[in-house]
Order: structure tokens, then sequence, then C-alpha cells
């Protein structure tokens, strides 16, 4: 981790840091001006030799550091800012400035400007947040900038948070449809998410992954190239970028790593992406980013950082309320009811896990069914299964303080199919192949079964 180097205009404002609330991490240095060689503010060190380049390198500032000007005199912030861009051309700088405005500014590739004395200790926290995010946008522009064509991968049947995700990194490079297309190797099934993309006008470009080498680059959101399987084709062993908050895995090389498990949703990332560069956020970009930190936090209510509410307060002002609820209220087809009626007739907990076989149906209904089942009196986890096409697919929920779902869903497949996921929702594929030479058939009473008991020692092995 980098250091914080805060170079002050005058003793009068490296005393205001002082009072705002000097961070313990930050070296802080002053410039004198005329007759305050003396007046050394407590803490503060003179930067000797002033805004030179000498001066500048005494500092040693290496690439991970962070800069920060404060000054309300424009002469002085330009000498910095363009001394400071030839010592280290690539450190992001921080400029403090309650007169001057960007346009005041020399350019600069990863320079922000905010304001000096209505800030305090917080509000200069989060200025340095959104410097560290512009660092890292204006990387992800750099290495891409020279490529015609740049595939946005997502998952699968991507979920809200894959599509709002993948929809706002376009906006944040500045690109069309044409330029950065959003590619899944399957289509968008569930109602809700087909609702979003619908309701937005976004545009899902399905294709086989050999079909990836026609992409000049190539970034990931919310979804890293092993989650595709060990097998994987080699444009996805080697990619430019992954943006994800899932766990992080190994097994694969990119350019770019910005992965954060300790975040809710991939959208969060994104809105403090484009918070940082300040591009423009319309309704209908807020509300997809909206929705998708909604949906995969349940409301701010599951796996939910400081980070996500930040980011969900700052959407909920920009969002369409009318759009939002043409997105949250898709219809659930009648044969989708019915299996669940099905299901229910049989539904038991045991163990306080809930398992609902809803047979042949679409694979939409399977997590919507997860969802419900978990909401079962006594239930800690929940399983919904179906089949789909030559598969068995079931999606896993639970309460959230017990073993991640991921890790035992990966436990439940193991050598037969494939599956992972987050701490409290998963999803695994069996093939049905696989699975009657394992357990001999697959009828409901038997799924039922199989699925209670691989569930019921997956976990009992994830919490001894």
């Amino acid at each position: 981790m980098g250091r914080r180097i805060i170079v002050c205009d005058g003793a009068e404002i490296a005393r205001l840091w002082s009072r705002i609330g000097a961070g313990q991490d930050e070296e802080l240095t002053w410039v004198p001006r005329e007759d305050e060689s003396r007046a050394r503010p407590p803490g503060f060190r003179a930067l000797q030799g002033g805004l030179s380049e000498e001066g500048f390198q005494k500092l040693d500032p290496r690439p991970s550091d962070e800069f920060a000007l404060a000054s309300d005199e424009g002469p002085w912030l330009r000498t910095g800012i363009r001394t400071l861009a030839k010592v280290a051309p690539h450190v992001p700088i921080l400029v403090l400035s309650d007169t001057l405005s960007d346009e005041d500014l020399p350019a600069h590739a990863c320079l922000r400007r905010t304001g000096l004395t209505t800030l305090v200790r917080d509000d200069i926290d989060e200025e340095f947040d959104h410097l560290a995010n512009l660092l890292r946008v204006e990387d992800l522009r750099s290495l891409l900038d020279g490529c015609d064509r740049v595939g946005i991968l997502l998952q699968p049947d991507p979920d809200p948070d894959a599509i709002a995700s993948g929809y706002a990194l376009r906006a944040v490079l500045s690109r069309k449809r044409t330029t950065a297309p959003l590619i899944s190797f399957g289509e968008v099934q569930r109602p809700e998410n087909r609702a979003l993309v619908d309701a937005l006008g976004i545009d899902m470009l399905v294709m086989e992954p050999k079909e990836l080498e026609e992409m000049d680059g190539l970034v990931l959101v919310d979804v890293q190239p092993n989650v595709f399987g060990d097998d994987l084709p080699e444009r996805l062993q080697s990619v430019d970028a992954v943006v994800d908050h899932h766990p992080e895995r190994t097994g694969y090389e990119t350019r770019i790593r910005d992965i954060r498990p300790t975040y809710g949703a991939t959208a969060t990332i994104l809105t403090e992406y484009l918070r940082a560069s300040k591009t423009e956020v319309g309704p209908r970009l807020a509300t997809a980013l909206l929705y998708a930190i909604k949906s995969d936090t349940q409301y701010l209510g599951r796996e939910t950082s400081t980070k996500d509410m930040a980011a969900f307060a700052y959407l909920h002002t920009r969002h369409s309320p009318a759009l939002l609820r043409r997105i949250e209220r898709p219809a659930l087809p009648i044969d989708g009811l019915r299996a669940l009626g099905r299901a229910l007739s049989r539904s038991e907990v045991r163990d306080n896990i809930h398992i609902l076989v809803l047979g042949r149906v679409r694979e939409d209904v399977i997590p919507q069914v997860a969802d419900l089942a978990l909401q079962a009196e006594g239930a800690e986890w929940a399983v919904a299964a179906g089949i789909v096409g030559s598969d068995l697919v079931f999606s896993v929920r639970n309460v959230g303080h017990v073993r991640a779902a991921g890790d035992v869903v990966r436990a439940v497949v193991d050598g037969v199919g494939v599956g992972g996921g987050h701490r409290s929702m998963a999803k695994g594929i069996i093939p049905l192949q696989a699975f009657r030479e394992v357990y001999g058939r697959a009828d409901r009473e038997q799924v039922r079964s199989a699925l209670f008991d691989a569930f019921t020692r997956a976990i009992q092995r994830k919490e001894s």
C-alpha cells in the first residue's frame, strides 16, 4: 500500500489541515511562504526545494503513492501539478482549493479537484477513495484505448449485477454497444433479468467461447475466467481485466485485477468508477445499478458493506422509480406456478434444510422458488431443484450467518457437476446422466433424498 503525501501552500493551510485531522498514514509537508521559515506547523516538515523537480524527487515518489496539493493560488497549483507530473507521471493527484475550478488546472490523466475549507476528515478520506478509483479507471482506459472492440464478458444467463455492471463499464470507457458489446455464453432467462434488459434497451451478444478471438480487448465483469470450467479456451486464460466482487480465484492471467470480496455487489465498484471519473449517470444507468445492488444484497440486508450503502444512496437520488417498478414485477409462467404447487405439496423442513423439487421447468423459475423456500419456518438452507434440458439444476439460499453456500455447493457437485456462488446464494448443475450413474434414477423422490443427504454431509463437513 502506498503513502499519502500532503503538500500545503504555506503555514496557514498546513494548520488548517491539522485542524481537519491529519490521517496517521499521511506524510505532511509544506512549502513555506516568505517569512514563514520558522513558523513550522506541528507535524509538518518543509519541502526542501519547494515545488521544483528536485524538491519532489526528495520525497522519493512511488507509483503506489497518492499526492494532495492544497492551495488557493492558481500559479502555485499549476506549477505543482506540472512539476509532479514530470517527476512521477503515474502518481494520482488530489487538488484541494476553494477558488479554482477544473478548467483552471492543467491537463493530467489522474487528477481530482475538491474544496478545502469545507472538508472534514471523512470527506478527505472519501476524496482519496475517489482518487484511487480514478486511477483504476485511467489504467483501464489506457489499457483498452487502442482496441477497436472490447468485449465485456458476463456469466451465462447473467444476473442484474452482471448486466448493470457491464452496462456501467461501457459508460466508464465512453464506448458504444458496437465497440464494447456485452457478451454472454447463454441467453438472459430469468423474467426480472429480461425485464431489466428490455426496459433499458440493453443488447446482449450471445456467442461461443471460440468467438472471443474476434475481440481486441476482453474484460470480465462479475465473473472470473475459471468459473467457465477447467478447460478454458486460450482467450480466457489471459484476459485484459477482471472486475468482480466474488472471492478471488486463481488459474488465469489478467493485466488488471480489481476484485473486492467485501463488497456486496460488483455494481458498487462500478458506481465508484462512475463517481470518481465524473461520468454522467442518467436515470436508466442509475436504475440498473440500484436494482443490481438491491438484488445482490437483498435490499442491503445480506453481505452488505458501507460502500454498498453509500453507492445505493448516491444512485437512489438519480434513479427512475417508474422504471424500477417495471423491472421488479416480472411475470412468473403458469407452468412454473403449477410446478411450485406440486413441490409445496410434499414440502418439509428437515434439519433446517428445505428442499423443493420442481420437475422439468424453465431455468429462471428455479432461483425464484429458492428465494421463496427460504421463508419456510425453521429453514436455514433452501434448495430448489429442477430439470432443464439434460441437466439437474439447483439454486441454493441460506440465511447468511451460516457457512458459505458457494463452498457447500462445490462440495455437493464435486466429481459429478459444476457449481459455486456467494456466501448466502449459489447454483449447481449436475448432468442427469452423471446423477443416474451415482444414484440410479432421477425421479422427484430420489432427487430430494440425494440432495438432502449430499447437503447434510457437505454442511456438516464445513461446520466441523
